[in-house]
């Protein structure tokens, strides 16, 4: 089975803030961007931005919280990602074991020439 890979969702995921925001959503439930500014080494400011990108490839939804917005990590397309990076790993899994056969073959064809 075959999963396209959705290059913003991992163009999203590549930044090393938004992994962290990720990770702190999923261990301690749902966050406003003041909660995650406070345990993140970037300003809130900076944290509305790189909150922005996860909500637009769906990595996380939100809900107003009375002047405030609580966001969650969405499961199902943290899912998503997961059989991504699967997929993509189990291909060049694939690849890496074809190029070590090739090399191999080379290796004893060149031992056969030499008489070795």
């Amino acid at each position: 089975m075959s999963t396209a890979v959705d290059d913003a969702l991992w163009s999203a995921i590549g930044d090393p803030i938004r992994r962290s925001m990720i990770d702190l959503l999923l261990t301690g439930g749902p966050g406003t961007a003041t909660s995650l500014s406070e345990r993140l080494p970037v300003t809130r400011q900076a944290v509305s931005k790189h909150l922005a990108v996860l909500d637009r490839v769906g990595l996380i939804h939100s809900a107003p919280a009375g002047r405030e917005r609580h966001y969650q990590v969405d499961e199902a397309q943290l899912a998503r990602a997961v059989a991504q990076l699967t997929a993509v790993g189990a291909t060049w899994d694939a690849r890496l074991r074809r190029i070590k056969r090739i090399a191999e073959t080379i290796e004893r064809h060149r031992a056969d020439k030499n008489g070795e």
